[in-house]
């Protein structure tokens, strides 16, 4: 139900940032990573080129490789059916595979769960895009902010450290902070930036504390 939600309001929010009804479903069928999909029509509704607005996609999108790093692992499928499984790496597949006890049963984990979310976020997304001129303006109701909360959620419970929260507290800023100055899609690259510079700092920091030793 609510990767439905989600994509619905993807599909509203793509029709109502000026993408066409097949550029819109094409986004679901072939990219089918919300996080993506929203930042990347968020960043053309905002005036970015294409160029930064795919940029932005992409590096949102970056973490499915590592999900499809642990799952070729644990799943272990054929070469041939790699390629197709590929399509369904996401969070909700990973999740759902890596809490499986057993190989078969993480299999079937990945298999029902991408099967049914990839048709219904793609249903869901062709009724949002088919409904977005009755809803009208989808900043009004803020269906633009549906997909950042979701990723928001999911990210929530992973901010453990301290380390981690200086990561994300960095990246808010940036993120937040450059918009003025930056055109739009340029500020989600930057916030990419906050993971390196807190990493180096830290390792700075606790070298200076070897040396005073």
């Amino acid at each position: 139900m609510a990767v439905g939600l989600s994509g619905f309001a993807f599909g509203v929010t793509s029709a109502g940032s000026g993408l066409t009804l097949p550029q819109t479903c094409a986004l679901s069928l072939l990219v089918f990573t919300g996080a993506s999909q929203f930042a990347l029509v968020g960043a053309l509704a905002a005036g970015g080129s294409p160029f930064t607005a795919a940029a932005g996609a992409f590096f949102l999108g970056v973490r499915n490789a590592f999900y499809g790093l642990r799952l070729s692992q644990l799943l272990a499928l054929p070469r041939f059916l790699r390629p197709f499984a590929a399509q369904w790496v996401i969070d909700e597949t990973a999740a759902v595979s890596l809490a499986q006890p057993t190989r078969r049963a993480g299999r079937i984990g990945f298999a029902v769960t991408g099967l049914t979310l990839y048709v219904l976020w793609n249903l869901t997304t062709l009724l949002g895009a088919l409904g977005a001129d009755a809803i009208g303006d989808t900043r009004a109701w803020g269906l633009d902010a549906a997909g950042p909360a979701v990723f928001l959620a999911l990210l929530a419970p992973m901010v453990r450290n301290g380390t981690e929260r200086a990561v994300a507290g960095l990246a808010v800023l940036l993120g937040l902070g450059l918009p003025p100055v930056l055109p739009a899609g340029v500020p989600v690259l930057a916030a990419a930036l906050a993971a390196p510079l807190v990493l180096w700092a830290r390792g700075r920091r606790e070298r200076t504390k070897e040396e005073g030793r």
